[in-house]
C-alpha cells in the first residue's frame, strides 16, 4: 500500500508540468507533513475524547491504556508522515542522509513500542497501589519491584533488536558479553553487590517503603522512603536523608519497629519504708487498674510485684503492654497509667519514695557534750574574762584529748603531738 502510494505521487510529479519539479517536490514535502501535523492532532483529541469518556466507568484499567498511549501514538503519526516525506525528497535528491530512512523508521517504530510499554507499566503499577483505585491496594514495595523488572526486561529486548536493525549481530553480542562480563564483574563487584542485595530485600522483604527500621550494628535508624537497586533512601528522624548502599542490609542485623504488635510499659516505682504495710494492697490495686484499663492489652504479659528492697525505697515492679503502637498514643496511656499508679499509692497513705539517708547519733555522748557546754557556758558568764581563757583551754584540752584518744601508741600522729607539745 504504501509502495502503491509512493508510485501515485512520484507519477503527479513527473506528470504534472505546471511547475517545476523542485517545486512539485516541495509541495508534496509540505503536504505530506502537513498532514502529519493534522492527522497528529485528531488522533490527539480522539483518543483524548475516548479517555474522557472512560473516566466515567468503573473500570481502571481502559483508563490507563488510553493515557498511557496517547502521545506515543501520536509520535508514530509524525514518525510515519515525516517517513513518507523523506522517502519522496530521497527520490529526488541523492543526499546520504536520506539513505537511513528505512533504519530510522524501524529503530523509531521500536523507541515508540518500548516508550508506549513502559508507560502502560507505570500506570498498572499506579492503579495496583493507589488505595482510592482498589479496594485492597498490594504493597508497594513488591509492585515497584515487579516493575522495575519489567521495564529492565523490555529496555534490554529493544535494545539487542534495535541492534539486529543496525545490522550488529546479535549472537556476537552475546559472546562478547560474556566474555566482557567477568571483566566487568571483577571491575564492578560493589555494584553487583548492591545489585544483588536490593534483589534480596525485594525477596526477603525484610522491610517495605515506609516502615520505621534500625539497625544494632550500625547507626541506622529511620523511615523508608525508596528502596533502589543500589541504594535504600532512609530518613533520619532529625528529617535528614541517609543513602544506604544495598550490600550492607546483607551483613547486618534490621530491626523493624513498625511491625510491632504492641509496645510495652517498663517501670521500677518505689514507695517509703514506712509504706511497708500496704505492699501487698498497693500492688493488688495497681495489678487490678492494669486489667480493667481500656488501652492495656490483658491478653500480653503482665506484671505488678515487690521487687526489692532498695537503698531508700521499696520497688515494685510494673510490666505491660499497650494496645497502640502509635509513639504519641503511647506516651499518652503511659502518663495515664502513671498517674493512676500514683493515685493509688496515695490512696492508701503511702508516697513515692525519693532518696533519702538517716543518721543515727549517740544519745550517751550527746547529753554529757551537752551538760559540759551548757557548765561553761554558766562558769564564763560569771567569771567574765578570765574565765572565758580558761574556758578556751578546757576545749583545747578536750580537743586534745579526742585526738589521742583517735590514735593509737607508736603512730606517727601521736609522736608528732609529742613533739609539738614539748616545743
Amino acid at each position: 500500500m504504501i509502495g502503491e502510494m509512493m508510485s501515485t505521487l512520484n507519477g503527479w510529479i513527473k506528470n504534472f508540468g505546471v511547475l517545476s519539479e523542485a517545486w512539485r517536490v516541495g509541495i508534496v514535502v509540505f503536504a505530506l507533513v502537513f498532514g502529519t501535523a493534522t492527522v497528529a492532532y485528531i488522533a490527539g483529541h480522539v483518543i483524548g475524547a475516548l479517555e474522557r469518556k472512560f473516566a466515567n466507568t468503573d473500570n481502571v484499567w481502559d483508563d490507563a491504556a488510553l493515557h498511557a498511549i496517547r502521545t506515543p501514538v501520536v509520535a508514530f503519526v509524525w514518525l510515519q508522515g515525516v517517513y513518507w516525506a523523506a522517502e519522496v525528497a530521497h527520490h529526488y535528491s541523492s543526499a546520504v542522509i536520506f539513505e537511513a530512512n528505512g533504519t530510522v523508521l524501524q529503530v523509531g517504530f521500536i523507541f515508540i513500542v518500548v516508550w508506549a510499554l513502559l508507560r502502560v507499566i507505570k500506570a498498572i503499577e499506579s492503579i495496583l497501589v493507589s488505595p482510592v483505585k482498589m479496594q485492597k491496594p498490594m504493597d508497594y514495595t513488591t509492585i515497584n519491584a515487579v516493575s522495575k523488572v519489567s521495564r529492565a526486561v523490555v529496555i534490554i529486548t529493544a535494545v539487542l533488536i534495535s541492534m539486529q536493525s543496525l545490522g550488529y549481530s546479535i549472537s556476537g553480542v552475546m559472546a562478547f558479553g560474556g566474555v566482557g562480563g567477568i571483566a566487568v564483574g571483577f571491575a564492578a563487584k560493589d555494584l553487583l553487590a548492591n545489585f544483588f542485595g536490593g534483589f534480596i530485600i525485594h525477596l526477603d522483604r525484610p522491610f517495605k517503603v515506609g516502615d520505621w527500621i534500625r539497625s544494632p550494628d550500625r547507626s541506622i535508624e529511620g523511615t523508608v522512603e525508596q528502596i533502589g537497586w543500589r541504594l535504600t533512601t532512609i530518613r533520619t528522624f532529625d528529617k535528614r536523608p541517609l543513602y544506604v548502599p544495598n550490600a550492607a542490609f546483607t551483613t547486618i542485623a534490621v530491626e523493624n519497629p513498625s511491625r510491632m504488635t504492641n509496645r510495652r510499659i517498663s517501670e521500677t516505682i518505689g514507695i517509703r519504708y514506712a509504706d511497708v504495710t500496704q505492699m501487698q494492697t498497693i500492688v493488688a490495686d495497681i495489678r487490678s487498674m492494669l486489667e480493667k484499663h481500656e488501652d492495656i492489652e490483658s491478653k500480653q504479659t503482665l506484671i505488678v510485684n515487690f521487687l526489692a528492697f532498695s537503698h531508700s525505697s521499696l520497688d515494685i515492679m510494673v510490666y505491660a503492654f499497650t494496645k497502640t503502637t502509635q509513639w504519641v498514643r503511647y506516651h499518652e496511656v503511659k502518663q495515664d497509667v502513671l498517674l493512676k499508679i500514683s493515685d493509688v499509692i496515695e490512696g492508701h497513705g503511702g508516697q513515692v519514695a525519693f532518696p533519702t539517708q538517716t543518721i543515727h547519733i549517740n544519745e550517751d555522748s550527746r547529753d554529757s557534750d551537752y551538760e559540759e557546754d551548757r557548765d561553761e557556758q554558766v562558769e564564763s558568764e560569771e567569771g567574765g574574762g578570765e574565765m572565758r581563757a580558761a574556758h578556751g583551754n578546757k576545749r583545747t584540752a578536750r580537743r586534745d584529748r579526742s585526738r589521742r584518744h583517735d590514735t593509737q601508741a607508736g603512730d606517727v600522729g601521736e609522736q608528732s603531738m609529742g613533739v609539738g607539745d614539748g616545743d
